[in-house]
């Protein structure tokens, strides 16, 4: 080979290997370049579906660009995770991680059509709420302890209702169930949004949920409001106790939701979604939207909010191993 040409030849290689570096480098500053799916385990109406809709409302206005939800509710979030978790690893399908699908799950249910932790990268945490105990006016309890003594007197009777699958919600009624002895009717929803609805029908006498979709209803009188399920009270509803407090000791659960991204999404994507998700979280009408709706909002790096999962899903599976909780 002559010298011009091998030296040409040097050069050329050395362009095209520097491609995918360019390419990387370049990426997060045109991304994204058209809209951006956000899958979301749970039906609309949802504490899921609020917190995601209102960070990707922000995040729409920083990008300039639509961020789509894409509610596909099912099996406990399952049927959502197993979807994001094939999708294309471009950055422009992203999931709602939350406490079922990266916490109670996989402890709960005997097989998950993904991997927590293998098949999803940890981009930001959005915020933690915990969930209320709530009756319909027709139901004479006004405590939880009146709600337990009237379950007890009539086993069988009280239907509660919740999301259903591993959410937290679920949770909170199976552990009120095995801490306090009840028999009761669990009313299992696609969301929370439907129990809800059937809550204020009078369809189910009691729901457990998120704080988030039930707090706009508090004031109306169309639902009386027990107790919270986090070891201390929420300060967006201070006069209502905690389930620990009206004697259920040590009773805790408390939801969260988040954004991942399927595993080969490039790393400058993540980090730029993830510095993009707590400019959203800190801007002032964020915030104040999510502690409107009952949240706190509690920005995450990646790797803080992959620790975080790490330690709920060991957390949840020791749960799990000591109530004998199985799902399919």
């Amino acid at each position: 080979m002559k010298p011009q040409f091998f030296r040409a030849a040097v050069g050329l290689c050395a362009i095209l290997g520097a491609v995918p570096s360019v390419y990387a480098q370049n990426y997060p500053l045109s991304y994204p370049t058209r809209p951006v799916r956000v899958i979301v385990a749970f039906a609309a109406g949802g504490v899921a579906d609020l917190q995601t809709r209102i960070v990707a409302a922000k995040l729409g206005e920083l990008w300039q660009t639509s961020v789509v939800v894409d509610n596909r509710p099912g099996a406990g979030g399952n049927i959502a995770a197993g979807i994001a978790a094939k999708a294309q690893p471009d950055g422009y399908t992203l999931l709602n991680c939350n406490f079922a699908t990266h916490g109670l799950n996989p402890a709960a249910y005997r097989k998950l059509p993904y991997d927590p932790l293998k098949d999803f990268i940890a981009i930001a945490m959005i915020g933690t709420a915990p969930n209320i105990l709530a009756v319909h006016p027709s139901v004479q309890a006004r405590s939880v302890g009146e709600l337990i003594a009237y379950a007890k007197a009539n086993p069988g009777k009280l239907t509660m209702g919740s999301s259903g699958g591993g959410t937290s919600q679920y949770l909170s009624v199976e552990l009120l169930k095995l801490t306090t002895g009840v028999e009761l009717i669990y009313v299992p929803y696609k969301g929370g949004a439907p129990a809800l609805t059937d809550l204020l029908g009078g369809q189910v006498q009691s729901i457990v949920g998120a704080l988030p979709t039930v707090i706009g209803f508090l004031p109306s009188g169309r639902m009386r409001a027990l107790g919270v399920t986090s070891a201390a009270r929420s300060p967006q509803v201070p006069n209502i106790p905690t389930i620990a407090e009206s004697g259920v000791p040590g009773f805790e659960v408390v939801g969260w939701n988040g954004l991942c991204a399927p595993t080969g999404t490039p790393q400058a994507v993540i980090a730029k979604v993830s510095a993009d998700t707590t400019r959203a979280l800190n801007a002032p009408d964020t915030r104040q939207r999510l502690t409107e709706q009952g949240t706190d909002a509690r920005p995450m790096t990646p790797a803080q909010f992959e620790a975080f999962m790490r330690a709920e899903i060991a957390k949840w599976s020791k749960v799990a191993q000591t109530v004998g909780m199985k799902l399919d």
